[in-house]
């Protein structure tokens, strides 16, 4: 028997770190070079099978993406924004460090309106670093991440790495734990 679970999720991080173009690749198959910023929300919907979720044979979760803006001024209303969201992707672009550095802040926001919220961290744009380099920011991202965190993908909505990934998990993981 087939079960369809509803679960809202927001996509958070700086400005310019991909969360529109991760969520366009998922959703739409798309990619695109040219740079639109999300002004307040964006909600997109896509459905995902999940396979042996509790014991159930099928499971259909509907996600209800939000795509917050990334900029600093939107600090204040975040927080209505994030009410009621079982699970979170914390975006940071890789080709430029403060974004990293600012995952813990993203963490902290994230969970003072979510303490029991799926926390899930995405690497983006690693199409544009070296493995070295990628390495080094994956340790970073470990340590900052504290143990609320699920997972850390390293993806590109440019190329498609792990995107699908990222939200399979956090369908995953908050039909899990409803």
């Amino acid at each position: 028997m087939s079960v369809t679970i509803s679960k809202k999720m927001c996509m958070i991080g700086d400005f310019g770190v991909g969360k529109t173009s991760l969520i366009r690749r998922f959703v739409d198959r798309q990619f695109s070079d040219q740079y639109l910023s999300t002004v307040g929300v964006k909600i997109s919907r896509k459905s995902v099978e999940l396979e042996d979720v509790k014991q159930r044979e099928n499971v259909t979760a509907q996600l209800l993406i939000w795509d917050l803006e990334g900029h600093t001024k939107f600090k204040g209303i975040a927080p209505t924004y994030l009410q009621g969201a079982s699970g979170v992707l914390i975006v940071a672009d890789v080709s430029r460090s403060e974004t990293i550095e600012r995952i813990s802040e993203h963490i902290q926001l994230y969970s003072s309106v979510n303490p029991k919220g799926v926390i899930i961290i995405a690497l983006n744009k690693v199409d544009l670093v070296d493995e070295e380099k990628l390495a080094l920011l994956v340790e970073i991202a470990h340590s900052t991440s504290q143990d609320k965190v699920v997972a850390v993908y390293t993806t590109s909505a440019k190329t498609g790495k792990d995107v699908d990934e990222i939200f399979h998990k956090l369908a995953y993981t908050m039909v899990e734990q409803a």
